[in-house]
């Protein structure tokens, strides 16, 4: 009778052990782990499983300005990561678009801003030199990883040979078209070349008996994509070169190029009259209204437009181009302050690699309108062969992000020279020498700071 005690004690002690042991981290049972997630870049999105019990638990702090699509995404993808990762926690806050700067100035010295921002790429400059960021963690992000999986353009966010930032999705330019308006006008073949482009426009331009605007056949508006056009489309089309290696330089009047590129966009206003600033309120608006035909913007208006203008009978084209192909790109990307460290530095880098996963890029294109950052996910057939997405991506190994000092700076300058030339009738070559004068004069200025540290 004692021994069948002690075998029926043997026994259920033995059944002890062998359920401790299955739900052990050692169980070779595959089928009962959950699978990891592959990235574009073939590196695992950790489940939930995969955060161990003793990690501390940590709060970060996202920033972003006021875009309604993209706060609500944010939203929706901090829940799942919380989810894969529930000892972190993320809060969002956002400001308004013309209030950013200023807050981060203010509050990011001070040690009361953002674990993580989000910021655009020609801010990176000054935010750099301004001492706000800190470099990406080289073990999270190498600088070949990147290099080999992200499109040319994420160059623009390396400064001093290290990555201070990383994108999830990345915006280009292309030709937007009224289809009703090109039917009305019989034009059966969209233009490719510059010329072609002009030939266009002139002959769905509509004005009334004073010669004012009816329909534009071009959407004229520097101060929005055009000076983006000019310099990583136009200048480059033409044979020209935007900056010198070292980033020092502006080599606009190098080349006969930089004027010629100049000219032709200067043109359409004050010699083909295709288009003109402010005509129904700007650009985009004239476009989405159907009184213009044409207008040069970029993939993230195709969210607007289904949005607002879903009747809108349009279509999207390739940038025409002349001597060579170029088309502008840029991106807003995600970077990680300089205080930040410890514990919400490991967070905030394991935020910032989930965000540039296959499946966030992927819902950021099906959500916002903006093309994955990386190749691999953007060259899907399902992106590559849509009718509004594949001329956007198709330009994107052609594409450049020009490296601003003072985005808003280097913008005004530009819209104030093509202003000399429309309303001070100051000579185009004129204007455009000293457009490029007062360009260097920025970069003068931002190099001179720099190399004074």
């Amino acid at each position: 009778m004692q021994n069948k005690k002690m075998i029926s004690a043997l026994t259920g002690l033995l059944m002890i052990i062998l359920v401790l042991t299955g739900c052990g981290s050692g169980n070779n049972n595959a089928g009962n782990q959950p699978e990891k997630t592959k990235t574009a870049n073939d590196t695992a999105v950790p489940q939930a499983s995969d955060t161990a019990a003793s990690d501390p638990k940590v709060t970060i702090e996202y920033w972003q300005y006021e875009f309604p699509a993209k706060v609500e995404l944010i939203n929706e993808l901090i829940k799942e990561f919380q989810a894969l990762h529930p000892n972190i926690t993320i809060k969002q806050t956002n400001f308004p678009y013309d209030q950013y700067n200023q807050k981060v100035a203010t509050l990011v010295p001070a040690g009361k801003g953002p674990d993580i921002i989000n910021l655009y790429y020609g801010w990176l400059p000054k935010y750099v030199s301004s001492g706000y960021l800190q470099k990406l963690p080289e073990d999270a992000f190498p600088t070949a990883e990147i290099e080999s999986q992200f499109y040319p353009l994420v160059n623009a966010a390396k400064i001093d040979g290290s990555y201070y930032a990383i994108p999830t999705a990345v915006r280009t330019l292309a030709l937007f078209y009224n289809k009703d308006l090109l039917s009305k006008a019989q034009i059966t073949d969209l233009p490719t070349t510059w010329e072609q482009l002009v030939e266009t426009s002139k002959k769905l331009t509509e004005t009334d008996a004073k010669g004012q605007f009816v329909t534009e056949g071009l959407a004229w508006e520097p101060g929005a994509q055009l000076h983006h056009w000019y310099r990583d489309g136009l200048l480059h089309q033409a044979g020209g070169q935007d900056l010198s290696e070292d980033r020092r330089k502006i080599l606009w009047a190098e080349t006969p190029a930089g004027l010629e590129a100049f000219q032709y966009l200067l043109d359409f206003a004050i010699k083909h009259k295709v288009g003109i600033n402010g005509f129904y309120e700007n650009d985009s608006n004239a476009f989405m209204t159907g009184h213009a035909a044409l207008n040069i913007d970029g993939s993230f208006r195709i969210g607007s437009i289904k949005k607002d203008f879903p009747d809108l009978n349009y279509g999207i084209a390739p940038l025409p181009a002349y001597k060579s192909k170029s088309a502008p790109s840029s991106f807003w990307a995600n970077a990680i302050p300089k205080n930040v460290e410890g514990d919400k530095l490991k967070a905030a880098s394991a935020f910032l690699k989930f965000l540039t996963s296959k499946e966030v890029q992927e819902q950021w294109v099906e959500k916002i309108g903006e093309l994955p950052a990386q190749k691999a996910v953007a060259t899907q057939d399902k992106y590559v062969n849509d009718e509004k997405l594949g001329p956007f991506i198709s330009q994107l190994n052609d594409s450049r992000a020009h490296f601003f000092i003072d985005e808003t700076q280097e913008k005004t300058l530009f819209v104030d020279a093509t202003n000399e030339v429309l309303l001070n009738n100051v000579p185009v070559e004129k204007a455009f020498q000293e457009l490029v004068a007062k360009t260097q004069k920025l970069y003068d200025d931002y190099w001179a700071a720099i190399d004074k540290k």
